[in-house]
């Protein structure tokens, strides 16, 4: 099948973050092992989502893991010109939910697979398709967990996020979490009578603005935009009406933090002021929602090397953005981010990627698999 075939079919399936997603893992797997290599399905523990590993050449040996993920952010919002689960041409660009994040990567590496498992390969190239990415990497670090039972440590990994096909060394990382404060309800002209959860947590975000700010004063990474840590809330939900103390009331946190700087602790400080009301008589809960860390990949590293002579582009030396990169890094694993697309139309209406980007790409990864080739 060819590239963009391949894309109107993985398109098809509404594989949105946070739903079951059986139906585009048996047909990726079922594509994966008629193109003549060895496919694993690996369920997650949600029970109804899984990953998928796929092997073209020997495992036992060290090879190239081509990382991307399954899922999609939800198509609800107001401009789509058509279905957005149908890929639509429009001259050189195909449009759909995910055809830039990132089921165009994932379309390339499939369009490659056949002539891969065909070659004689002497080291492996890995698909590893993960899910609930846009979760905040949910699913990938069961897969991360079962690797050593997949294939031989890999060289390195290449994560098809869009870079517009130029590689990437570093991202920031992240962490989110849910505060959740519970008072007690009562008319709201007796106060004095209840435990106003609004108010509580409003002066919870006060502080964390103020540590927040703190973050600008450093420490610096002048790779990134900006260049150093933040904080933000992002969502804030609580009360029912005017005159009844509001009981409850939730607020969705993140943070982005530098190379060197770890996401939970840069929430440390706000967790502690959350969990200071108890002393109040608040009941409060704290909900980690995700958390992965940065990346950050040397220049003169082998696999930047790599990159750059397969694209024949320098590396950038940062994206603002997020990744499974910093993960399979955590893992002992080098990795960088390269991939067809650019980010700035992905997660808004008539999302699209250019033909010539995939050709681009499927070429990157052919090229790779002829190195690997006797």
């Amino acid at each position: 099948m060819k590239v963009e075939e391949i894309l109107a079919m993985l398109i098809r399936f509404p594989s949105v973050v946070g739903k079951p997603n059986d139906a585009i893992v048996d047909w990726i797997s079922t594509y994966g092992q008629a193109a003549g290599a060895k496919a694993t399905v690996l369920p997650g523990p949600e029970g109804d989502r899984a990953n998928l590993f796929i092997t073209a050449g020997p495992h036992n040996v060290p090879g190239y893991i081509l990382s991307g993920h399954m899922d999609v952010v939800p198509a609800g919002e107001a401009g789509w010109k058509t279905d957005p689960f149908q890929l639509r041409q429009d001259g050189k660009r195909l449009c759909g939910r995910g055809t830039t994040d990132m089921k165009g990567f994932l379309a390339c590496a499939l369009a490659a697979l056949p002539k891969l498992a065909a070659s004689n390969l002497q080291r492996p190239v890995h698909l590893a398709f993960s899910y609930d990415e846009e979760a905040g990497c949910r699913g990938v670090p069961h897969l991360l967990a079962a690797l050593p039972d997949l294939c031989a440590k890999p060289l390195g990994a290449i994560i098809g996020e869009p870079s517009r096909m130029q590689a990437v060394r570093a991202h920031k990382g992240k962490a989110a979490a849910r505060l959740e404060v519970v008072g007690h309800s009562g008319h709201s002209s007796r106060p004095d009578l209840g435990l106003n959860a609004v108010h509580a947590m409003a002066n919870v975000i006060a502080q964390a603005v103020v540590y927040g700010r703190s973050l600008e004063q450093g420490p610096f990474d002048d790779s990134f935009e900006p260049p150093y840590s933040s904080l933000q809330f992002g969502v804030v939900s609580g009360g029912q009406a005017v005159n009844i103390i509001p009981d409850r009331c939730t607020a969705d946190i993140e943070v982005r933090a530098i190379s060197g700087v770890s996401p939970r602790l840069l929430l440390k400080e706000v967790k502690e002021q959350l969990f200071a009301l108890r002393e109040r008589g608040y009941e409060v809960v704290w909900h980690e929602l995700s958390a992965y860390p940065a990346l950050s990949l040397p220049r003169d590293a082998k696999l930047a090397t790599l990159l750059v002579e397969l694209t024949g582009k320098e590396t950038l030396p940062a994206v603002s953005y997020g990744t499974e990169a910093g993960l399979y890094q955590q893992a002992g694993i080098e990795a960088i981010i390269c991939g067809p697309g650019d980010i700035s139309r992905a997660h808004r209406p008539n999302e699209y990627i250019e033909i010539d980007e995939l050709n681009a790409c499927q070429k990157m990864i052919e090229d790779l698999g002829a190195r690997l080739a006797a």
